[in-house]
This record gives structure tokens, sequence and C-alpha cells, in this order.
């Protein structure tokens, strides 16, 4: 374990991307080593560098978070050196968007392998040290397609449920043994840097990708007197 890792506790983020990704490692680098994992590492490289130069600590690893082998060699080299991750936080999905009759079982298995069973292999690989240390935080991005699917989200709201599912579980078996397990559901659309936004869209409809991060902080920070399983974050002009 590298020396690092003795001082600092390790967060792991998992789908970064240049909105709720990017934000949530900039928000945990003030307090965490944090290892960033995603398939592009050009921009993991930019992400790392802005830690970097604001004084924290960044390991960037370039993975499919859907390819079981590319997802363990992403936690031994997390391990090797950052240390063993005190929190995880998943965020990666993939869609598409579309009926039955317009997605291919290729689309849905990816989507499903995104979404959640890179979170439970993710799980896996972290699980067991925290049981040893007494203490730890899962943190799963969730969508509102798995609370209530939509038409056209025969792959993303089914792997959303089941990453839903899958933390529930997780909350039952590890919660009373010291490890905080929860699920966000985000209900609206991110404000993500260069994304072209609908005509009708204005500035305040958008979820904000630093405050949504101050919420996974303070889920992963809760004393366990009162911890959250299930929270949603949504504009406050979301219809729900």
């Amino acid at each position: 374990m590298a020396e690092q890792s003795k001082k600092t506790p390790v967060a792991a983020i998992l789908g970064v991307g240049p909105g709720l990704g990017a934000a949530l490692a900039r928000r945990f680098a003030k307090g965490y080593a944090v290892a960033v994992v995603a398939r592009r590492a050009d921009y993991l490289k930019s992400v790392g560098d802005g830690i970097r130069a604001s004084g924290g600590r960044s390991l960037e690893v370039a993975a499919d978070v859907g390819d079981r082998g590319q997802l363990a060699g992403a936690f031994k080299s997390i391990r090797e050196h950052l240390g063993s991750p005190e929190v995880l936080i998943y965020n990666a999905s993939a869609g598409p968007f579309g009926s039955l009759s317009e997605i291919s079982a290729e689309e849905y298995e990816n989507s499903w392998r995104v979404s959640a069973f890179g979170a439970f292999l993710s799980a896996k690989e972290v699980v067991p040290e925290m049981l040893t240390r007494g203490h730890g935080v899962l943190l799963f991005t969730g969508a509102t397609a798995g609370v209530k699917a939509g038409a056209r989200s025969a792959a993303f709201g089914s792997s959303k449920f089941a990453l839903r599912g899958l933390a529930q579980s997780l909350a039952r078996d590890l919660g009373p043994k010291g490890v905080h397990v929860a699920s966000i559901n985000v209900d609206g659309s991110i404000d993500i840097p260069g994304r072209e936004r609908r005509p009708q869209q204005k500035d305040e409809d958008l979820l904000k990708p630093d405050a949504i991060a101050e919420t996974y902080w303070h889920l992963a920070h809760q004393d366990r007197s009162a911890w959250t399983l299930e929270l949603e974050v949504r504009p406050f002009k979301e219809k729900f």
C-alpha cells in the first residue's frame, strides 16, 4: 500500500465525465486522494491536472467499467498507487434510450454491464477491506428511470432498476457492519459543459454538478445514527 494512503483516505470515482463525475472528483479531492476511472484517458488527465493544480492528489485510470478484466486491473492499480478506497462512488451508466423494437440485444447487455454489473464488481473489490476497517461508504448514482421507467427506457431503466436493487441489498447486508450504502436518484437534466440544451431549457431548469456533489459529500460523512439509503435531487422547478 502506498505511503500516502496511510495519511490520506482514498476515494474511487468511477464514471468520470465532464458533468457530475468531474464535480465529484473535485469535491472529494478536498479531503481524499482520488482515483478517477473512465474510458477516456485524455479527459481523465485533464481532470487530474485540475485537481493537482489545486493541491490535491489524483490517480487517473482508463478502463471500461463494463469489462471485468479492465475493472479488476483498475482497482489493482488504485490499491498499488493510493491504497484501498474508503469511499466508492459509482457514477457510470450507459444507454441508449429506446423502446424494445429499437434496442439491440448488444446495447441492452452493455447498458446492464456498465450501469449494474460494474457496480457489483466494484463493490466486490472494495468491501472486504472496508469490513476489515469497520467502516466505508458506497454511493451509487441512480436515475428516475430506475424508479419509474418510461417507454424508451427498455435498456437504461432496467439497468438502473438493477443498480437500485443492488444498493438496497448491500445496505441491508453491510450497514450493520459499518459500511454506509446509499443511492442517489438524479431527477432532471444535469448542466454539462458543452452539451446543447433544449430550446426551452433555462439555466435554472438544470441541476448544477457542483451542487449535486455537495450532496454526495454530505452522504459520505453522515453520522451513522442517521444514515440515508435513498435520496433524490432535482431542480426546484422540476415536475414530479
